[in-house]
């Protein structure tokens, strides 16, 4: 019998994202030295980019007389308004130059769409089109996803709930995600969704202790 899979799901590890960026996640950083211990001890490693245009609907700066954090209404979904970030091929949109990429088999680009934001791993946020990442694991024989990252209660939270839709068995690496926290209690409401939907909240430690793995 063929051996299941897991798979380490490396969720935007983004210059606009870490100290300095446009939309930087607080202590962002400090899980990318984390993202480059884990991989070693997985089968596939997968990571996701934020690839914008610049005239996506998520940039504050395409709505005029609308501030950053505001939301508006767009086609019936409700639309965080964002800083321009990861714009397709500017600096910001690059990994963390810390970030060791060797290890990756599959990257994964979302947000591509102008019209749509897209904070999942798999589809965009109407659910409307797909990744392309779900058929690569199945294809792979994957049945854990393992995911860390950047954002716990934005594009980590979607990504979770979505794989565990599919079916995948999805495990939650809690100290190697940072969150935005634009309200307080976000992360951990992220958090309690997540293990509510399935998934199981661990830690790095787990993983390193773990002889079996």
């Amino acid at each position: 019998m063929t051996r299941k899979k897991r798979v380490l799901l490396l969720v935007d590890l983004q210059n606009d994202f870490c100290s300095g960026g446009s939309l930087a996640v607080p202590e962002g950083d400090v899980i990318v030295p984390l993202a480059n211990q884990l991989q070693t001890y997985f089968d596939l490693v997968v990571a996701t980019q934020d690839w914008h245009p610049q005239d996506h609907i998520s940039f504050a700066s395409n709505h005029p007389g609308r501030k950053v954090g505001e939301t508006v209404q767009i086609k019936q979904m409700t639309q965080i308004l964002w800083p321009d970030h990861c714009v397709q091929g500017s600096k910001g949109a690059e990994f963390h130059p810390g970030f060791n990429t060797q290890k990756i088999g599959k990257f994964i680009f979302k947000g591509t769409n102008s019209a749509i934001d897209s904070y999942s791993a798999f589809f965009d946020n109407a659910h409307l089109r797909a990744t392309g990442l779900a058929d690569y694991l199945n294809q792979e024989n994957v049945e854990e996803v393992y995911i860390m990252g950047l954002a716990t209660d934005y594009c980590v939270k979607y990504s979770c709930l979505d794989a565990l839709a599919l079916g995948f068995k999805v495990y939650v690496i809690e100290d190697a995600c940072r969150g935005v926290e634009l309200k307080l209690g976000d992360i951990q409401g992220a958090l309690a969704e997540m293990r509510a939907a399935g998934a199981r909240v661990i830690q790095v430690a787990d993983l390193l202790g773990n002889s079996h793995f």
